[in-house]
């Protein structure tokens, strides 16, 4: 059967934020709906891993107390949400879908955590991930594999997966999650929800081994783009503890979304400019998207940077990271990790210094690269990923459009290329395959600008609203 929901699930984090402040709904109300919603559909979608509804039942109480008492308790006051499990939560379960840690509770919050309750957020559990974020492919040994809401046969994507299926259907309303290689992006695209890879900086990381590391950054995940921008408010800003924290407050984006974009100037390119494969149904949608900026007044042009030398450059660094992270662990136990994970740690353990500093200085070139592009252009389109949601029974794709995949994350170069640039880039919902799948559109803008990202994807989103566009699950 089809799942009925509450309609107060249905509605966006600014809405439900509004309904709150008006004092029409209750946090604690709020919380059981999302909390029925859960156990109406995660049944069948496996998104929610570890709950903590007593938890959460307290949380809310406390807002509702302090609402009542007339204080402000915060920008996300009542709002529910889950964290990926790949963050610390403090007394809270945290597995990073490792059998390694699979009784593992931290005695402490990760700082993106700690900042979203401090701002009113309701934690109601974890959202699943592969093991250790590897892959975009949403499984694991210890909790199984996430399902997509709109064909659940097929996979959700990752490794943020978790969160985009909570989100796509209706469980939460904002959910975090982190991006190396597309980790926050391709889940957006394949649930029809938004992902939002931030620039370097813009969310701190802490607890972390390397304050200086800039590969994988944690964003925001919502259904709407003015959700997103919300749930950044929240958790940006400097902190001490990350060397590469930028200075902006958290003002930056609580301004209008709303502008003008007569004159903006375009890139677009459905393959990459001929540089990677991509499915045809992806690139249709894709190309009917741009029709939508064209009539919002931008000057679009087919266009695309050089990006030669930003896989050698992604695969360096993303096994140099990998090993440093978990060398130790697959030597001492190596029965605990999957193939892939110990193929990219056995590939960072062969590099030399000379390696890596080669990569930095081949990534330096690549960012010089595209920042000569953006001299000619105010923002550039791609797709997200280069397939459409491909089924469960496949942990990675290993052919598009008869090119063969070399490794288990080549597929994933649509992503992993605009990482290697350091550039903020937002996934959000463009359209539709003939078979119902979801594909949504990559904006990538000029360096540090992230609230001018936002603003152009929020143009876009209000002339399509594919987003309203939710999926039909069928109930186990």
């Amino acid at each position: 059967m089809l799942y009925v929901m509450n309609e107060l699930c249905a509605k966006t984090a600014v809405e439900l934020r509004n309904l709150i402040d008006e004092k029409e709904i209750s946090a604690v109300e709020l919380l059981d709906a999302h909390l029925d919603q859960i156990a109406l559909t995660n049944p069948s979608l496996n998104a929610i891993v570890t709950l903590v509804p007593d938890h959460a039942q307290q949380m809310a109480a406390k807002i509702d107390h302090q609402i009542a008492k007339g204080e402000k308790p915060g920008l996300l006051a009542g709002l529910p949400m889950a964290h990926k499990d790949l963050v610390q939560t403090k007394a809270i379960r945290t597995t990073f879908g490792s059998r390694l840690f699979e009784d593992f509770v931290p005695k402490e919050n990760a700082l993106v955590v700690q900042r979203l309750i401090d701002a009113g957020g309701i934690t109601v559990g974890k959202t699943n991930v592969p093991e250790w974020g590897a892959g975009s492919q949403t499984f694991n040994d210890v909790f199984g594999e996430t399902k997509n809401p709109f064909d659940l046969t097929r996979t959700c994507g990752g490794s943020s997966g978790g969160a985009a299926v909570a989100l796509a259907a209706r469980m939460l309303p904002l959910a975090d999650g982190s991006d190396m290689g597309g980790s926050l992006r391709n889940p957006a695209s394949f649930c029809n929800v938004v992902g939002f890879r931030t620039s370097p900086g813009r969310v701190p990381v802490y607890p972390v081994r390397d304050g200086w590391s800039n590969l994988s950054v944690l964003g925001p995940m919502a259904r709407t783009v003015a959700d997103c921008a919300l749930m950044l408010a929240a958790i940006t800003g400097p902190d001490d503890r990350n060397p590469i924290s930028l200075p902006d407050s958290a003002d930056l984006f609580l301004q209008t979304l709303k502008s003008n974009h007569k004159g903006t100037r375009v890139a677009f390119s459905s393959d990459f400019g001929g540089q990677l494969p991509v499915e045809p149904a992806v690139q249709h949608v894709i190309t009917q998207g741009m029709k939508v900026f064209s009539d919002l007044g931008c000057k679009v042009n087919e266009s695309c940077p050089d990006f030669s030398g930003a896989d050698e450059v992604f695969k360096t660094l993303r096994a140099w990271t990998f090993a440093s992270q978990h060398g130790e662990g697959v030597r001492l136990h190596p029965e605990y990790y999957k193939e892939t994970i110990i193929w990219n740690v056995e590939a960072g353990l062969k590099l030399s210094a000379t390696d890596v500093s080669a990569a930095n200085n081949l990534r330096t070139d690549i960012y010089q690269r595209v920042n000569k592009f953006f001299q000619d252009y105010d923002f550039l389109v791609l797709p997200v990923s280069q397939v459409t949601p491909f089924p469960l029974s496949d942990e990675y794709v290993t052919s598009i459009n008869g090119t063969r995949m070399e490794t288990y994350i080549d597929w994933m170069k649509s992503c992993y290329y605009i990482t290697v640039t350091g550039l903020p880039a937002i996934s959000i919902p463009c359209g539709f395959t003939p078979e119902g799948l979801p594909v949504g559109i990559q904006i990538i803008g000029k360096r540090l600008q992230d609230l001018a990202v936002l603003r152009v994807a929020y143009a876009f989103e209000q002339a399509t609203e594919t987003w309203k566009t939710q999926p039909n699950i069928c109930l186990s």
